[in-house]
C-alpha cells in the first residue's frame, strides 16, 4: 500500500498543473501617484478592450519602479496592456484625438507608431516561471 501511496505521489507530482509565476517589472514611472492598472489578454478578441481581458490587476504607485507577481494564470499564451491611473478615475485618460494622456505600456515593450497594437505584437508564451521587464511610455 506504501509503495501504491509514493507512485501516485510521485506520478502526481511530475504531472502537476501547478501555474508559473509571473513577474512583471514596470519601468519609467513619472509620476509617484495613482495606480498601474493592468490587463491580462489571451486572445485577440476584443484585445485592450475591457471586456476582453480575463484578468485584472492594480499596482500602487510608491516608487519610480514597481513589481507584482501574478501566479493564478496557466499555463499559456497572453498579451500585457497596461496604463498609469494617475488620478484615480479608473480609466486611461485620453486627448480629444484618442491618444493616452497617461503612460501606457505593452507585453513585448511594443511601442505603437500609428494606432493601438494588435494582440500578435504583444504576446508572449508562459510555460515557466517568467520576468517581464515593461517600459511605461510616457
Amino acid at each position: 500500500m506504501n509503495i501504491l501511496f509514493l507512485f501516485t505521489t510521485l506520478i502526481s507530482t511530475l504531472f502537476s498543473s501547478e501555474n508559473p509565476e509571473l513577474i512583471i517589472k514596470v519601468s519609467n514611472i513619472e509620476k509617484i501617484k495613482g495606480e498601474i492598472k493592468i490587463g491580462v489578454f489571451n486572445k485577440e478578441t476584443n484585445f485592450l478592450k475591457e471586456i476582453g481581458s480575463i484578468r485584472n490587476y492594480a499596482i500602487k504607485v510608491n516608487k519610480s519602479t514597481a513589481f507584482i507577481s501574478i501566479t493564478d494564470l496557466p499555463k499559456g499564451e497572453y498579451a500585457i496592456s497596461m496604463y498609469h491611473d494617475e488620478n484615480s478615475d479608473n480609466e486611461c485618460n485620453r486627448n480629444f484625438m484618442g491618444i493616452p494622456k497617461e503612460a501606457y505600456g505593452f507585453s513585448n515593450n511594443f511601442k505603437p507608431k500609428f494606432g493601438p497594437p494588435k494582440y500578435k505584437d504583444c504576446k508572449f508564451t508562459l510555460l515557466e516561471n517568467k520576468t517581464l521587464n515593461i517600459e511605461m511610455i510616457n
